[in-house]
């Protein structure tokens, strides 16, 4: 959420679908605008920002915000308010016209990258929510949850992070890929309805958004913290889980202490660890406590059939000071959580067994180059390594003035390369065959290039990244919409990212506002898709696999399988990405039809669950995915 919200009024949905709106957006040509540059074409002119005066302005200037960014910076931000106050409307005109530019430039750009080389976008179609958390569930399906807005108009803010009471309500919604793209694909999944210790006595939906998540050995996804309203965004205390086997929230005891933009990630014991986020006191007030779910001494649960209500958290002994709130954070196969903070002096390797903490070395930027001290939700990911799991992380983003990658191995930092450019609120994904892809980014939280609150993008950041296995980076084709704060992406099982997120540029673009598809989803298909048939896979076993163990899969084409790997579902939000895990898979044994395969070595290199098993051609296409799972966690 941002720091501020402007207030704004809630605005009636209808029950009409934009499905036939986007048809006709997406079919034929249609007119560009630009000189065809590929990374500086401006978009077409969206709402002029109206005068403002300079009452307007000390109207809205706030000192605290002042003290944190520079004076004349939160000018910049008191004038931009201020124009959005009197911005009365945004016309439907302005959407439409702008989806329409973005359509086709898009088909204009990419006709010059071969989908065999760089991939490509298809489909494009609305959602019922606007993403801004995301989870691959083993279903197959997808949850995207996110908030009820209080405004439709991009130049204010959507979400109802200062607002107290029942309009502070969080939603959720499932996409089931093989019903297709049409709004019967959606199902909703609402949170439970609960009373919020906010002293107003209404129930609402929990507004559990800009919560933290991951999952755990049987695949409920923990979500933790959330906003309780007021004061720039204070954080709730909420533990939820959600289960997918039988599409369910299942609320659990409170934390300790209250969470927004808290950072959650599951370790070789099989238990989630909360660090960060902003306490139920109010923006600037980071807590320092590091708590787990569930308690020692609680069973972590493995069966597909467990149901936990009213499980406890736990708090524990070591401390985790961030500055700042979403540090990136992986359980790496030395058992340690390695805790990336957003300042470069704030990097730690936590032991979650014996409850202690070490300092690592600060990572080597320049913080006085930036536009501020620390890196605002820049990705990060943990490095395939082979038939081990991970023992190095990627530190990219976070900065628009700083395109270099940092690698921290061996508890030493290195730049290795650089982005094309550098940006913030990018996701960086794991791909099967072990290489990354980067969509989305912006230059800074809800500004697109120009200004705070302005739809009107900076084009460059439309275009994606690529970068193959211990290789170099290389511009990719553009995306539809321009998606910065509260975007997202996964991986599918059928190796295709699902790319969604992004309120204000959805609700900027939305070729009908007053139906309830309020988001969108674009898919991109990697290079990998369009380099031939893919291998078969088929039958896979469902039980618990034990570490080390041997197992069989079912393959028609098993004599022209190079690789198997397994890669972990993800669940994101904010750049933050705890959950990927890419591991390749001994090929023990060729039969007639099937492949010997020999599980990873320990829970540390595989964290306990379920994963998304490949088996891949010397040309790196990949079969669609089988799920597996692994266990048991470590014992605490």
């Amino acid at each position: 959420m941002a720091h501020r919200t402007i207030p704004g009024t809630a605005t009636a949905c209808s029950l009409l679908s934009a499905a036939t709106v986007l048809t006709a957006l997406t079919a034929g040509p249609v007119a560009a605008h630009g000189d065809g540059d590929h990374h500086h074409e401006p978009a077409p002119r969206g709402v002029q920002v109206p005068e403002v005066s300079a009452e307007e302005v000390a109207a809205e200037y706030d000192p605290a915000e002042a003290a944190a960014i520079g004076r004349e910076h939160a000018e910049a931000h008191a004038r931009t308010r201020a124009a959005a106050e009197n911005t009365s409307d945004y016309p439907q005109t302005t959407r439409t016209n702008s989806l329409r530019w973005l359509t086709e430039d898009q088909r204009k750009k990419n006709a010059a990258f071969a989908p065999k080389e760089f991939g490509r976008f298809t489909e494009f179609f609305p959602s019922p929510d606007y993403g801004v958390h995301i989870a691959q569930l083993p279903t197959g399906k997808v949850l995207l949850f996110s908030f009820e807005p209080v405004e439709d108009n991009p130049n204010r803010e959507t979400a109802p992070t200062q607002i107290i009471g029942a309009r502070n309500a969080g939603r959720a919604f499932l996409w089931d890929p093989r019903r297709g793209t049409g709004p019967d694909a959606f199902t909703a999944a609402h949170p439970p309805v609960i009373d919020m210790p906010d002293g107003r006595g209404e129930e609402r939906r929990a507004p559990f958004f800009c919560a933290g998540h991951s999952f755990l050995p049987n695949s409920m996804l923990g979500v933790f913290g959330g906003n309780l309203g007021g004061n720039g965004g204070s954080g709730a205390k909420l533990s939820l889980l959600y289960d997918p086997w039988k599409e369910e929230w299942l609320r659990q005891d409170d934390m300790a202490v209250g969470r927004w933009y808290p950072t959650v990630v599951t370790a070789a014991d099989g238990r989630q660890y909360i660090f960060s986020g902003q306490s139920e006191r109010g923006w600037g007030t980071p807590t320092e406590v590091v708590e787990r779910f569930p308690a020692q001494g609680r069973p972590v649960p493995m069966s597909t059939g467990a149901r936990m209500l009213g499980d406890p958290v736990e708090r524990l002994t070591v401390e985790a000071p961030f500055r700042h709130d979403y540090p990136h954070t992986f359980a790496l196969r030395d058992g340690l959580i390695h805790a990336l903070g957003r300042d470069s002096d704030q990097q730690w390797a936590f032991d979650p067994v014996r409850q202690t903490r070490r300092t690592l070395p600060n990572l080597p930027d320049d913080p006085q180059g930036r536009k501020q001290q620390e890196r605002w939700y820049g990705s990060a990911v943990p490095l395939p390594n082979g038939k081990l799991g991970p023992d190095s992380v990627l530190y990219m983003g976070g900065d628009a003035n700083d395109p270099t990658t940092y690698l921290l191995k061996d508890d030493t930092w290195t730049k290795t390369g650089a982005r094309a450019f550098g940006r913030t609120q990018d996701n960086t994904l794991i791909l099967p065959d072990g290489s990354l892809f980067t969509v989305n980014g912006a230059p800074d939280i809800r500004d697109y290039g120009n200004g705070p609150y302005n739809p009107n993008a900076d084009q460059k950041y439309r275009s994606t990244e690529l970068r193959e296995p211990g290789g170099g980076w290389r511009l990719g084709p553009v995306q539809r919409l321009p998606r910065g704060y509260h975007s997202n992406a996964v991986v599918m099982p059928d190796g295709r990212v699902m790319i969604t997120g992004d309120e204000l540029q959805q609700i900027a673009n939305d070729p009908d506002i007053t139906d309830d598809m309020h988001g969108t989803v674009e898919i991109y298909e990697p290079a990998y898709l369009h380099r031939g048939e893919r291998p078969h896979l088929g039958r896979a076993p469902k039980k618990m696999l034990r570490y080390q163990q041997h197992f069989t899969v079912g393959s028609r084409t098993a004599g022209e399988v190079e690789r198997a790997v397994i890669l972990s579902p993800s669940t994101a939000t904010h750049s933050v990405n705890t959950s990927q895990r890419h591991l390749e898979l001994e090929i023990v044994r060729r039969g007639q039809g099937t492949l010997e395969l020999k599980a990873p070595p320990s829970p540390e290199d595989a964290i306990p669950g379920f994963y998304m098993l490949f088996l891949l051609n010397e040309d790196g296409v990949p079969s669609t995915a089988q799920w597996v799972r692994f266990g048991p966690p470590r014992a605490g």
